[in-house]
């Protein structure tokens, strides 16, 4: 077993260990992929300020995330196809995050399901919500959520219809893999991977099959998209789901002012800022360059958290100084999970977390709540007027 000491160890792990089109699935943006890079390469245009001869004894980076106490200012990210990453990846991937101390979001586009997850695991999570036009699917998924104990409902607001993502459609993106002669190929050299699936029957959109009705394909998960995601999704809409829930409320996909004040007037207890990891709109900017300008929009009305491009606890510290309460992360823990299961995830947690620390005691920080702006240098304009 190879050393592992940052992200990008368990990403050539997992490259080389999950089959094509789930890396790909990962790996992905739309169109021309402008804003997926852009996501990871503007976090290297901030510098941080070097302090030493300050005291960096009894550190911590112990926070609060929707009034959940979390042992770093991370949350696992809600990201489709987990189970198809690695056998069973929700149940290992939310385990991981329960022993860690860190939230674990499950998507609506699990192949384990919210009731799954809820018998594997002793603690609340988080679930993320897809709006469909079915209203009565929608109910019953919400109340599903409410029976597990779940703790804060995230609705993901970029995603009415599907972004454009060329990798997934030329590799006829299913779950499971549809048996054909490129995908038998390459399935072929992913030993591991095929001994975890044939040693577990999750292998379908948990949420979905069984519960909903009239999806011509559930295995596919751009028809099940187009077939049944709400393109008429608005605030009325969200301030129906939002007292249907009556519980903490979190929504994803903010990357404008103007929504960030709309979330917190429909009564969000937290807004993620997201482009949806260059996924959706291509040419969009990148979740750091909109974090700023959202923050001070909104003030103290409503926590601002962020995803998109975080890999490495370095990001993390970035986006907290830039006024992030908390940071997600998606393919990061991804890339942990794909290459080593469980215990992959673990390790991407402690890297990250120790990377956290460290850098926050070489800017002269002891406590991530005392983080602020002047850790950083920032390249003039980084976050200004766009026009």
């Amino acid at each position: 077993m190879p050393v592992i000491t940052n992200i990008e160890d368990l990403h050539r792990l997992y490259r080389r260990r999950v089959p094509k089109m789930f890396y790909d699935y990962c790996e992905t943006g739309s169109w021309t992929e402008q804003t997926f890079h852009a996501n990871t390469s503007d976090f290297a245009e901030i510098m941080f300020r070097q302090r030493v001869a300050v005291d960096m004894s009894d550190r911590t980076t112990e926070t609060t995330l929707v009034g959940q106490k979390v042992a770093m200012p991370v949350a696992l990210a809600p990201v489709g196809l987990t189970g198809m990453q690695h056998a069973d990846g929700e149940i290992k991937a939310a385990r991981a995050a329960e022993k860690f101390g860190v939230p674990f979001t499950l998507t609506t586009m699990s192949i384990c399901s919210i009731e799954d997850v809820a018998e594997h695991t002793t603690k609340p999570f988080w679930f993320q919500l897809y709006v469909m036009r079915d209203q009565d699917f929608l109910r019953r998924i919400i109340e599903r959520a409410k029976a597990a104990g779940v703790s804060a409902l995230v609705i993901t607001l970029d995603l009415q219809i599907i972004g454009q993502r060329h990798k997934d459609i030329k590799n006829g993106l299913s779950a499971p893999p549809k048996p054909t002669l490129a995908n038998m190929i390459n399935l072929a050299t992913k030993w591991r991977w095929g001994l975890g699936m044939l040693g577990t029957k999750r292998r379908q959109f948990g949420n979905i099959v069984g519960h909903a009705e009239g999806v011509s394909d559930p295995a596919n998960l751009m028809a099940w998209t187009a077939e049944q995601f709400d393109p008429k999704l608005d605030w009325g809409k969200i301030e129906a789901i939002r007292d249907m829930w009556g519980g903490k409320l979190i929504l994803k996909g903010i990357m404008d002012a103007e929504d960030a004040a709309m979330a917190a007037k429909v009564g969000a207890d937290a807004i993620v800022v997201s482009n949806h990891g260059g996924r959706q709109l291509d040419g969009a900017l990148s979740s750091i360059r909109a974090l700023e300008p959202i923050v001070q929009a909104v003030g103290d009305q409503v926590e601002v958290h962020i995803d998109s491009g975080i890999r490495s606890g370095q990001d993390v510290l970035k986006a907290v100084a830039l006024g992030a309460k908390g940071a997600w992360i998606g393919r990061a823990y991804i890339y942990g999970l794909g290459a080593m299961g469980e215990a992959g995830v673990t390790r991407v947690l402690e890297v990250i977390h120790k990377e956290l620390d460290v850098s926050m005691a070489l800017t002269g920080h002891r406590d991530i709540a005392n983080v602020t702006r002047d850790i950083l240098h920032v390249p003039r304009g980084f976050s200004g007027d766009w026009g």
